[in-house]
This record gives C-alpha cells, sequence and structure tokens, in this order.
C-alpha cells in the first residue's frame, strides 16, 4: 500500500491524535471509537481512513468486526522529526539550570 498522506498532516487534528491516544491503548472497532467523541461514527471512519492511509493504524478483521491499532513502528517517524528539537531544547534547559544554580550560589 503507497502512502497517500503526510503523517505530519494526520497527527495535526486533534480528533485524530485522540484516537491514537486510544488505539494504543487496545485495538478498537469504530463503534467502540466514536463512543469516544460527540461526532457520527462516519466522521470517525473518516478520521480513522486518514490515519490509516498514513499507515499509522492497522486494519484487522475480526469476525464481523474490525478493529484498528497503532503501528508503533511508524511513529518512530514522528520521534525522528522531533529529535532534532528535543536536542535544541535539551540544551537550553541545560543552560537554564546552569544560570539558576548560579543564582542560587549568589544569594546565599
Amino acid at each position: 500500500m503507497e502512502t497517500r498522506r503526510d503523517i505530519f498532516q494526520a497527527i495535526a487534528d486533534p480528533t485524530r491524535r485522540a484516537i491514537i491516544a486510544l488505539i494504543a491503548l487496545q485495538a478498537m472497532t469504530p463503534n467502540a471509537l466514536a463512543e469516544h467523541f460527540h461526532t457520527s461514527r462516519q466522521a470517525v471512519s473518516k478520521h480513522i481512513k486518514i490515519l490509516t492511509e498514513c499507515e499509522l493504524v492497522k486494519q484487522e478483521q475480526q469476525g464481523r468486526e474490525i478493529y484498528y491499532s497503532l503501528q508503533i513502528k511508524k511513529m518512530k517517524e514522528i520521534d525522528k522529526w522531533l529529535d532534532q528539537f528535543r536536542k535544541l531544547w535539551e540544551t537550553q534547559f541545560n543552560q537554564l539550570d546552569t544560570v539558576l544554580a548560579t543564582l542560587k550560589k549568589q544569594k546565599k
């Protein structure tokens, strides 16, 4: 399956992020997911379709039900992109810790 959408486009929507959080805990059917939102099952299905197209979510048929679960491996793309910024803010927080420690010593 060729990815038709960008993974960051998929996570830009708060409802889709909430769906990701729900199915990270356990695989769920569209009906079970829809119970967590104040919207129609069809609207939730459209969000699931986008997440599936981005390969963030996989579906598994179990009898008459389709269960959706999170593809953790695909989430690593997001983590990899964020990592460059994580290093930046960690450096800045370390510098702030140094300044605060210096100020604390000067007060004593």
